[in-house]
């Protein structure tokens, strides 16, 4: 139901409507829901075209009406229609008079506070000279106007054409109808301005934060990093890239949102690439997939960047040294190039609203940040004078007394680790081990053919440990024996024979006797072989030296099925019911120190060591051997070995059962030394090697 159905023909015959109370029911919902609509479209965020299309279409549909038209304010402070429905109908495109006639209504709307209901052709619309200029309704139709105000004044007109004839009554409602419609697009307006103002205030806390961080720092890199991360930021893009001249090059030296990024890759070298083409020409470069108006050099090393990076939009703006006109007129010299600014867009090539501006500022305050710092690194000795600003400070009238203190507490640790004597015990790692001890050797080459005893076994003088096998003595043997019965052999065939036609006993007799003497040679000659060949095999067979405990590990797993050679360890027997003693691991480094002692104290130097599994009780002994080989040891480096003899009673009393190879910690005393070589030795002992050595 629609306003106009609130009318009946009889009224203007004086005639009492006939009232339908369900279809008002049913108009005033439509009506309201239609206002409901228009007010939750003004709470979004649409653009004010969009927000005029849905609100006139609503208001026309709601009153029944020909069409409409909504207005707004142009720069020039005319009127500008922004959107129509059935504008023709009016008929005003062919008559100047009228569209200036309807003009000046449009703005005595504008200008007023409230909506006007203007019949058809109401107004001066007679022939007089002021015809043009006056305020009419050129139509034939029934205009309804209605004003949008915001916080800033008049910013629109809303105008209905609807059909004449309606009672005033009902013309009325259609006023109060649009003005309700205008109300809701002022709020709309309203809350337009505010989220612009609410952008414009975010975007100015924004250029404040990348005004503040970017003059922050007066180093390169780190004013590099901060213009990409909140550069981006400001302009809103997908990322932003620093470029620095250096030389002939043009490096990436910061990428937005990357703390460390790798330099050599292609993406990285091929924007440098990049950078140091646009920069040589000194012309900002702005790409959206065109690339037919760039220089040649400077098109081919965009179009390899993008086919690796795959970037939709970018542009790359050189940066120089900022002058003002005073200074281009003092100096006509070009500005100092600095490097590039890089801005692109991976996603979406469109650039948003404002990113023009927004991509100047942060080039703008970009060369002047740079350029400060450039100026600031190349200052002469920049870092020197920096370490003495900052010393400077602490002598200052505040801080004067604390830094008295702290100088005065260094100065006594210093007279302290210079002048104050300590006990100086170089440390190593050190092992129990029985005094009595004998190494098992292979004798000849061959396999390990068999293991007769474990690790920690007990073993006699003399019992058998190992059994090797050598397949080429297996087979000389074998080869002797039977040569040897070959010869036997020869010899029980070896006898006169009187049928074999010779004619002298004598003759035969002779050649059998000298026969037999070859054979007899060689049989002992064989003999002999086979003896020393049977010796050889026996020791094949290896027997325990001393009688002890093994104390080899994982002989199986190192041994069984093993190749070895003559002379090769391959395992140790310990007698651990006698004597202990401790063989300390001491790094060569410290051995200068030790041997010097040594010597000096003519060989009384005492030593003290903890076992690892009673850390709490110290044992002392005296060293008796240092050897005169360093060995590479484990992690240790190369190590000298020193052997210790102590007390075997103090040692039962802590440890009744001592353990082969238990770990220790050693002290070898060296005499004293200042406090502060005890401390630093290592590091005063390196010192010298490293650096004295070097450029002494």
């Amino acid at each position: 139901m629609t306003p106009s159905q609130y009318s009946n023909p009889a009224d203007s015959q004086g005639e009492a409507p006939a009232i339908d109370a369900e279809a008002v029911a049913r108009a005033k919902r439509e009506i309201q829901g239609l206002i409901q609509e228009i007010a939750e479209l003004s709470r979004t965020d649409v653009t004010p075209e969009a927000f005029y299309d849905a609100l006139l279409n609503r208001v026309v549909a709601a009153l029944a009406a020909v069409g409409g038209a909504v207005w707004t304010v142009a720069e020039n402070g005319g009127l500008q229609l922004v959107y129509q429905i059935n504008f023709r109908h009016a008929e005003l495109a062919e008559n100047q008079v009228a569209q200036m006639q309807h003009a000046r209504l449009l703005h005595q709307v504008l200008e007023g506070t409230e909506g006007a209901l203007v019949a058809p052709h109401s107004g001066h619309t007679g022939e007089t000279e002021n015809e043009e200029s006056a305020a009419a309704n050129p139509t034939d139709y029934l205009l309804v106007l209605g004003p949008i105000r915001n916080d800033q004044g008049a910013q629109g007109v809303v105008e209905v054409f609807q059909r004449p004839g309606a009672r005033a009554a009902t013309q009325r409602g259609y006023l109060r109808f649009l003005l309700q419609a205008c109300e809701l697009a002022s709020d709309f307006l309203r809350g337009r301005r505010l989220r612009h103002l609410s952008d414009k205030q975010l975007l100015w806390e924004q250029l404040e934060s990348f005004t503040r961080l970017a003059h922050e720092k007066l180093e390169v890199r780190q004013t590099a990093y901060t213009i990409a991360n909140e550069g981006r930021r400001l302009i809103g893009c997908d990322r932003v890239s620093i470029a620095i001249q250096r030389g002939q090059r043009c490096p990436i030296e910061a990428i937005s949102g990357q703390d460390a990024f790798d330099k050599r890759s292609n993406v990285t070298v091929l924007l440098g690439k990049l950078a140091q083409a646009v920069t040589r020409t000194g012309e900002d470069v702005w790409y959206t997939g065109d690339t037919s108006d760039m220089a040649p050099q400077v098109e081919q090393a965009i179009e390899t960047y993008v086919d690796e990076s795959h970037t939709k939009a970018m542009a790359v703006l050189p940066l120089f040294e900022p002058r003002d006109e005073e200074d281009l007129r003092t100096d006509p010299t070009p500005p100092r190039l600095l490097g590039a600014l890089i801005v692109e867009q991976m996603v979406d090539s469109r650039p948003a609203d404002g990113f023009t501006h927004r991509v100047d500022v942060v080039r703008s305050h970009s060369s002047t940040a740079l350029n400060n710092a450039v100026e600031h690194e190349g200052l002469f000795l920049m870092p020197v004078w920096k370490t003495l600003g900052k010393a400077a400070g602490l002598f200052r009238e505040r801080k004067l007394p604390k830094t008295l203190l702290i100088i005065g507490a260094i100065a006594a640790l210093v007279m302290v680790a210079v002048f104050v004597p300590y006990e100086f015990a170089p440390q190593g790692d050190a092992r129990l081990r029985p005094v009595e001890r004998a190494r098992v050797f292979a004798a000849l080459n061959g396999e390990i053919r068999d293991i007769l005893v474990t690790n920690d076994q007990p073993v006699n003088q003399g019992e058998l440990l190992v059994v090797q096998e050598s397949v080429d003595l297996e087979t000389d043997i074998k080869q002797t024996e039977g040569e040897y019965q070959e010869v036997l052999e020869e010899m029980r065939a070896t006898h006169w024979d009187s049928d074999d036609g010779r004619d002298s006993y004598e003759e035969q007799l002779h050649e059998q006797s000298a026969a037999l003497a070859g054979l007899r040679v060689r049989k002992e000659t064989l003999e002999t072989r086979l003896e020393l060949l049977r010796e050889k095999s026996e020791k094949l067979k290896l027997y325990s030296p001393i009688a002890g405990q093994v104390i080899t590990w994982e002989l199986e797993e190192n041994l069984l099925g093993r190749t070895v050679t003559p002379g090769e360890q391959l395992m140790t027997v310990a007698d651990p019911a006698g004597d202990w003693e401790l063989e300390v691991r001491m790094p060569e480094s410290r051995m200068r120190h030790i041997q010097k002692y040594w010597d000096q104290s003519g060989g009384n130097q005492e030593v003290t060591f903890i076992l690892a599994t009673h850390p709490s009780d110290r044992l002392t002994g005296q060293v008796v051997d240092i050897e005169e080989v360093a060995e590479p040891h484990d992690d240790a480096g190369n190590t000298v070995l020193i052997r210790v003899a102590f007390d075997q009673e103090e040692l039962r009393k802590i440890v009744a059962d001592p353990k082969v190879n238990a770990g220790a910690t050693a002290k070898v005393h060296c005499g004293e030394e200042s406090v502060g070589y005890v401390i630093f030795h290592s590091l005063i002992d390196a010192f010298k090697r490293h650096v004295l050595f070097r450029f002494g």
